[in-house]
């Protein structure tokens, strides 16, 4: 390979500055990066992999999510970035079938792989070389070190070293295997923690900082989580923004931003209809009104729904299309929910970030049951890990596709092909 010249400066937050001659120097092989939100913790792992590949010609990269539906706007896009603010883009062709990027001059491989199909990251075949690098992101999606152990042995073969990146937020419960992990001490291990404090405001732009600041006004427990990445969370509990509050018939005649959410179920899974009001000057959530019973018909359903709505419209699992079209038959104005790749995360997320939902466990006791005990799953071991359980939530369902609209459009979801031609982007 002909000797090429890349300037990196600008490029590595100064928090990083140290790390990245670690990489260079190879002190490590496992670089744990735990990092809020703006950090740039996944944009310093999108611009060693190239320059690992350049300067390693033998090795080959596998990057790994836990979705392999979530890879395409996420890890590739920013390795995208990664190459391209290098000055490497015409070193590299982009290939969608495999996911992956070539080297033009060498035949080295990035390659993109979901871990929900683990025969691909177990078939993986390479034209030479082995897989030096691997990058796994979102770690704290993952099981636990067992599943990361089994992936490993998996990739790492044949080579004479090795750069393992793991990114993540850390959790906010103590008890997530991730943040447990993280407190062993490996000489072959190094756990890198940054904040958006550490980056240049000019990379993240006025928008992050101020809504950075506008949250830790507002919840300063989640702003130390959320942009910190803090734990801050003793147990599993997913929200701790819960609160109960009676709320009497003229406090309910007064909510005037309704929504309507409905999950349908039938024999063993009730089906579940949330009424809630949506204070978004405060940020503050109402749930007030609920049904939750199994073994009701679309029909027997919409009779006792359609009262409750007063000609509002009503948001229904996008999953039951047959189902929507039959209520709308029966005089309901129904919609299906936006959804999309990790719309579930999304709407929890959202949820998370209100400063108080308030239900009313007289009117609603389903949805309060729910809501308080509803915890993260956990793994073999009995650690809780970064996921939802699709189990006892069916209220909550229903309250996420009441207000998706609102959520997805709030998310902070970045839009990448836009920011690849900017160098603020940053993740």
């Amino acid at each position: 390979m002909s000797e090429r010249i890349v300037n990196v400066a600008g490029l590595v937050a100064p928090s990083f500055d140290s790390l990245f001659y670690d990489v260079q120097e190879h002190r490590y092989t496992h670089y744990w990066l735990a990092g809020g939100r703006g950090s740039t913790k996944s944009s310093f792992a999108s611009l060693c992999i190239p320059l690992l590949l350049l300067q390693n010609p033998a090795c080959h990269v596998v990057v790994l999510r836990k979705v392999a539906n979530t890879l395409r706007n996420s890890v590739y896009n920013q390795v995208e970035w990664g190459i391209h603010a290098l000055g490497l883009s015409d070193a590299f062709v982009a290939r969608v079938s495999p996911l992956s990027f070539e080297h033009r001059g060498t035949g080295q491989k990035i390659l993109f792989l979901g871990v929900d199909d683990k025969n691909k990251v177990k078939s993986v075949k390479l034209p030479f070389g082995y897989v030096g690098v691997v990058w796994i992101e979102e770690l704290d999606q993952f099981t636990g070190m067992e599943e990361i152990r089994s992936l490993l042995q998996s990739l790492l073969r044949g080579g004479a070293r090795y750069w393992v990146f793991c990114s993540y937020n850390p959790p906010k419960s103590r008890n997530n295997w991730v943040n447990e992990e993280a407190l062993f001490d490996r000489d072959d291990r190094i756990v890198h923690r940054s904040t958006y404090l550490g980056v240049p405001p000019s990379w993240l732009g006025e928008q992050f900082v101020s809504e950075a600041e506008r949250l830790r006004e507002k919840n300063e427990t989640l702003y130390r989580h959320e942009y910190l990445g803090e734990v801050t969370g003793t147990g599993g509990g997913v929200f701790d923004n819960v609160e109960e509050l009676e709320m009497s018939d003229t406090d309910v005649a007064m909510f005037d931003r309704l929504y309507h959410g409905l999950d349908f179920g039938f024999a063993v899974d009730p089906l579940a209809f949330v009424s809630m009001h949506y204070d978004a000057k405060h940020e503050d959530l109402y749930i007030f009104d609920e049904i939750y019973e199994q073994k009701l018909t679309n029909a027997q359903a919409a009779r006792r729904i359609l009262p409750r709505l007063h000609g509002q419209h009503l948001t229904a699992d996008a999953a039951e299309p047959k189902s929507i079209a039959e209520m709308r038959g029966l005089g309901l104005n129904v919609q299906a929910a936006r959804k999309g790749p990790d719309s579930v995360a999304y709407g929890i997320h959202w949820l998370q970030g209100r400063r108080r939902i308030y239900i009313d466990k007289r009117r609603a006791p389903n949805t309060y049951r729910e809501f308080v005990t509803y915890e993260y799953e956990r793994n073999r071991q009995g650690q809780f890990i970064s996921a939802y359980p699709d189990r006892d939530n069916h209220a909550i369902d229903a309250v996420r596709y009441a207000l998706s609209t609102l959520a997805l459009g709030c998310s902070h979801l970045p839009k990448i092909s836009d920011a690849l031609m900017k160098e603020s982007y940053w993740i």
